[in-house]
């Protein structure tokens, strides 16, 4: 690998102290090394998702153009971020930023040579810019506490500009015939101790200030998993 093309789509990292919700909960997922070799494979996430991996980045990226300036709030494992910037295309950006130097590190290895990408240290609550086209918060929410939760939203509603979009692709309550419900709810309770402040509370009610937000929302997969759109008209 050129370092050059490496060290060009990644900023600066810093070493800012970590959430203790991310070291306690979810240091084995995302500040592992060893970690991201065994998660960061199509067939891990794609089985983690039952299957919907693809059609859900699909469904996530159908609501952004070429040439948007794009911001994703966190680095996940798959290849949603190289479709970003597919999607976006050269005449287009991504910024990516994620609150953990490894996770950032990582991406930036992943998509090194692509002069449209950035990819940086920093916290979805506080975006380092404004003024975006488009916002992708793709399986974030359910994974951080309740008031995190709430910053987030807030943080990049108050990053896109007007007439730009904000999506939230992640986990929803599932219908009850669903076969999996019981599954997921072990696996919420076992492994995603965040996830229930999601399921029980709509994303446009984690906005604090949402009267100039139009807000639209699908759920697919027998409501497993939902898209919420916001757009922000002013």
């Amino acid at each position: 690998m050129d370092h050059r093309e490496h060290t060009s789509a990644v900023e600066a990292i810093a070493a800012p102290v970590l959430p203790d919700y991310l070291v306690d909960t979810y240091a084995w997922a995302y500040l592992k090394p060893h970690s991201l070799r065994l998660l960061d494979q199509h067939f891990v996430v794609n089985a983690i998702l039952w299957g919907n991996y693809r059609r859900l980045v699909r469904w996530a990226c159908e609501e952004f153009s070429a040439g948007d300036r794009l911001l994703q709030a966190a680095s996940v494992y798959g290849n949603l971020s190289g479709r970003l910037a597919d999607r976006v295309g050269p005449r287009g950006s991504l910024d990516v930023i994620d609150i953990a130097p490894l996770q950032v590190a990582h991406c930036g290895r992943k998509l090194s040579g692509r002069s449209n990408v950035t990819v940086r240290v920093a916290d979805a609550a506080l975006p380092p810019g404004s003024g975006y086209d488009g916002i992708c918060c793709f399986f974030l929410l359910h994974e951080i506490p309740d008031l995190h939760k709430r910053l987030v939203v807030d943080g990049l509603l108050r990053a896109v500009r007007p007439g730009g979009v904000v999506v939230f692709v992640d986990y929803h309550r599932p219908v009850r015939w669903h076969p999996l419900r019981p599954v997921m709810t072990a696996i919420f309770r076992w492994l995603e101790p965040y996830a229930e402040g999601l399921l029980r509370t709509r994303i446009e009610d984690l906005a604090t200030q949402s009267g100039d937000v139009e807000w639209s929302a699908e759920t697919r997969f027998g409501a497993l998993y939902q898209k919420v759109v916001a757009r922000r008209l002013r």
